[in-house]
């Protein structure tokens, strides 16, 4: 790697990784990787990945989804990929593989891709201030929940003790926040911001997050929000083209996801898009809010996919950011994207927003397995396990170990909390050695 991009990693990244020497540690993950990937790892079980068939047939004629698609994948080979129910109940389309789906949050880890694709150019660094590219985040305020004289709550705003850098952003440590999560006041400062209001690109949406309190401070807790939103817009100004256009070049294009996107663009695709039961009523209005700004290239959750499409991606993470002989990230890159950045030492907190959850970690737009967790048993998965999921129900993982991608495609808030789990468990349970 170039010496110039060496620096841009280990101003930060490379300084949590450890004291290693840059090379033993390339070393050692480089011979971890083939270790994990070795021939003899676990395969499934013919009978246990049954057990996932007859799940989502259940909860299909139970009502409960309208459809799905699922797909395993080891040795870069499908080992499970089925198809249940259907896109719509309104037009009774058979779900298929091309079948599209709204990623939401599950957009986080492309745009991450994207950002640290310009970090191995050397167009971006991890320890730059956000307001190198967006002046409006130089006056930044975070907000801090008290109580004034009269015996009521105020929202005091001071200033930050630092500034929020790319880093922050990339790891959810910016103090940005959702508009949903978090204490009264400062939902109650996002609610009165209207951030939502009229047509907004990224440009417009980054300044309006920029007069917003932050949270807390930054690189003090990992909160989720907005930050790879902003992310977004740093790439556009960096790279010169829209989100999608950076994304579309350097992503898509070469790994062959066609139908990944941020705006339908033909009767066909719109005929393929998947749709939430008329009950689901949280993600039927949050569709309603994505799809009513097409103009809005949400970095954080306003891409839209396939199976097929996604499962291009996820191989490429697995073979640690190659496929089919094309590089996307630098090893450097890769290793720093896939290192928890917020355990011991970090000096980042955790709370009940924590959604990494129980044994996980997190890396640069990947929640990254640290250890088996505190529950008893601990959940399914091995150590070194990359994830992450969407609101609308989607959900992936990387198990290195395994040699083997997972995925989930759904449209459903309602019942994602019960099934993602469930489903991941049946996933585990078929590479078990027992029942």
């Amino acid at each position: 790697m170039a010496t110039s991009a060496y620096f841009l990693f280990g101003s930060v990244a490379m300084q949590r990784v450890g004291r290693m020497a840059f090379a033993a540690v390339l070393a050692i993950w480089t011979q971890g990787t083939a270790d994990c990937r070795a021939s003899d790892a676990a395969v499934p079980s013919a009978s246990k990945l049954q057990r996932i068939t007859d799940y989502f047939n259940h909860e299909v004629a139970a009502g409960k989804l309208p459809g799905a698609t699922v797909l395993i994948q080891q040795h870069g080979k499908p080992v499970y990929l089925k198809c249940f129910g259907v896109r719509d109940v309104a037009t009774k389309a058979a779900t298929t593989p091309d079948t599209i789906f709204a990623l939401h949050s599950m957009t986080k880890p492309i745009t991450s891709v994207a950002a640290m694709m310009l970090i191995d150019k050397g167009k971006l660094a991890l320890a730059d201030p956000v307001a190198k590219f967006i002046p409006a985040f130089a006056d930044l305020k975070v907000g801090i929940e008290s109580v004034a004289a009269n015996g009521k709550p105020v929202l005091k705003l001071v200033p930050p003790n630092r500034p929020v850098t790319i880093d922050d952003l990339l790891r959810h440590t910016s103090g940005i926040t959702y508009e949903y999560i978090g204490g009264e006041l400062i939902k109650k400062a996002y609610e009165d911001g209207h951030i939502f209001d009229g047509p907004f690109d990224n440009r417009i949406f980054a300044e309006r997050i920029a007069q917003l309190p932050l949270a807390r401070q930054p690189g003090t807790l990992w909160r989720y929000g907005h930050s790879t939103d902003v992310l977004g817009r740093v790439i556009e100004i960096v790279s010169g083209q829209t989100l999608y256009q950076f994304e579309r070049e350097r992503i898509f294009d070469p790994l062959g996801m066609t139908s990944t996107k941020y705006t339908l663009e033909s009767t066909d695709e719109r005929a393929r898009m998947a749709e939430p039961l008329p009950g689901d009523t949280i993600l039927k209005q949050s569709e309603a809010l994505r799809r009513a700004h097409p103009e809005w290239q949400s970095g954080g959750g306003g891409l839209v996919s396939t199976l097929t499409d996604y499962a291009r991606f996820a191989q490429m993470i697995l073979e640690g950011g190659q496929l089919d002989g094309k590089r996307y990230l630098s090893a450097a890159a890769f290793k720093a994207m896939t290192t928890d950045h917020i355990g011991p030492g970090s000096g980042v907190e955790r709370d009940y927003f924590y959604f990494p959850g129980d044994g996980f970690g997190f890396g640069y737009g990947f929640a990254v397995r640290t250890d088996p967790g505190e529950a008893k048993p601990p959940p399914p998965g091995s150590i070194g396990e990359l994830k992450w999921d969407g609101g609308s129900g989607t959900y992936f993982g990387v198990d290195p170990k395994l040699d083997m991608i997972y995925i989930l495609m759904q449209q459903t808030q309602n019942e994602r909390g019960r099934i993602t789990p469930a489903f991941k468990q049946l996933v585990y349970d078929a590479f078990a050695a027992t029942d």
